[in-house]
């Protein structure tokens, strides 16, 4: 049986910023080709993409990764039926307990002396808001019963009716291996086709409430790293692993088309507001494959350098069309079955010779049917 993989790749020009900070709030980089590279880790993007993804799916389609699962879950119970709300903690902690999830307590100590208790689990955990209403309702019923809910069912619900997002993005638990989904989607850090230098932006703000002149100056001073770059973006999904994780076809095409919109339109909001940096692709390449993921960075190993007053945007869109026609010319076994180009202007024109050339609309339209074909198929 063939696979069905779709590739996405992209490239963007971003102005100044800095999208995704060190711990020192350096931009992050990579030396890649010899040459210090600006990058974008692809858990910073994936964070961008996950919450663009509020715009087009429902909240049944979307899922919660955090610690505070109990506070979730009590507020569901309490809305099931009020006359637990004295016991909704209590009953979500069992819960989750019963089910395996490790909860720990923790005192937190107020201004004034006193101590409240707060419950979490011992991380970050992935849950989507159908598994969280069905938990719910499986407590409440129990507790209605004055029964305790039956443990193998807990856990059942939360390794079955995955959202979208775990299913592309997968969840680890560390401690409970056989709840772990794996992850459908990879998503690459993002790096500039050119080498990158940072640079510091000296700023200061004036202190509005001072007006003598004798008083005059900065009522604070303050730097901020930044650089901008050209990257290449790319991220692939595992069609087949993704309609098992969903066990859906409908689902499965809604992911899809809603991932690549997503990848194409989301920006990390690192220091958005100081840069106003957000920007869309030059360009983007949708392929789908029957074999395995491609992904095109060898076209840029060889750092980009733009000569006079040519375009780096071009020379990037150049680079990707050579490196991609070449590797099919020797993959030939293991070229797309389709592609779909959509470029900006002439000035990424030269990827054009990839695929069909499309707007944004017909692209995502085009990547809907395809996806539907070949999952009815499969």
């Amino acid at each position: 049986m063939s696979r069905t993989i779709i590739d996405v790749h992209a490239i963007h020009t971003v102005p100044p910023s800095n999208l995704n900070r060190d711990d020192t709030g350096s931009p992050k980089n990579a030396v890649y080709g010899g040459v210090n590279r600006a990058r974008v880790s692809s858990q910073a993007w994936k964070r961008a993409i996950r919450l663009e993804f509020h715009k087009d799916l429902d909240t049944s389609d979307l899922g919660r990764r955090t610690k505070q699962v109990v506070d979730g879950l009590a507020k569901r119970i309490i809305d099931l039926d009020s006359t637990l709300e004295t016991e909704s903690v209590e009953l979500a902690v069992a819960a989750f307990k019963d089910a395996g999830i490790k909860i720990e307590a923790k005192k937190n100590t107020k201004d004034d002396g006193s101590t409240t208790v707060s419950h979490e689990s011992g991380y970050l955990l992935f849950l989507s808001n159908n598994q969280y209403d069905k938990l719910a309702r499986a407590v409440v019923t129990a507790a209605q019963a004055e029964e305790k809910p039956d443990k193998k069912q807990l856990k059942t619900i939360i390794n079955s009716d995955h959202s979208v997002d775990i299913a592309l993005f997968g969840r680890m638990v560390a401690d409970m291996s056989d709840i772990n989904v794996d992850a459908s989607c990879q998503v690459a850090h993002a790096i500039s086709v050119h080498a990158v230098s940072n640079e510091f932006d000296y700023y200061t703000a004036v202190d509005d409430a001072k007006k003598d002149a004798a008083e005059s100056g900065a009522g604070m001073i303050g730097t901020v790293e930044f650089n901008s770059s050209t990257l290449y973006r790319y991220a692939t999904v595992d069609v087949d692993r993704l309609h098992v994780n969903l066990g859906s076809e409908a689902a499965t095409v809604r992911a899809v088309k809603t991932f690549v919109k997503a990848f194409i339109t989301s920006m990390p909001s690192g220091k958005q507001n100081t840069f106003a940096n957000r920007t869309l692709p030059d360009a983007v390449v949708v392929s789908v494959r029957d074999t395995q993921p491609v992904n095109y960075a060898a076209a840029f190993e060889v750092a980009i350098e733009a000569e006079d007053k040519a375009s780096r945007i071009s020379a990037a869109a150049e680079a990707l069309r050579r490196y991609a026609t070449d590797l099919v010319d020797t993959y030939d076994d293991l070229a797309p079955l389709q592609t779909w180009v959509m470029h900006v202007g002439d000035t990424t024109s030269a990827v054009a010779q990839l695929g069909e050339s499309v707007t944004h609309s017909r692209l995502l339209s085009a990547v809907e049917a395809a996806v539907t074909e070949r999952v009815a198929e499969s």
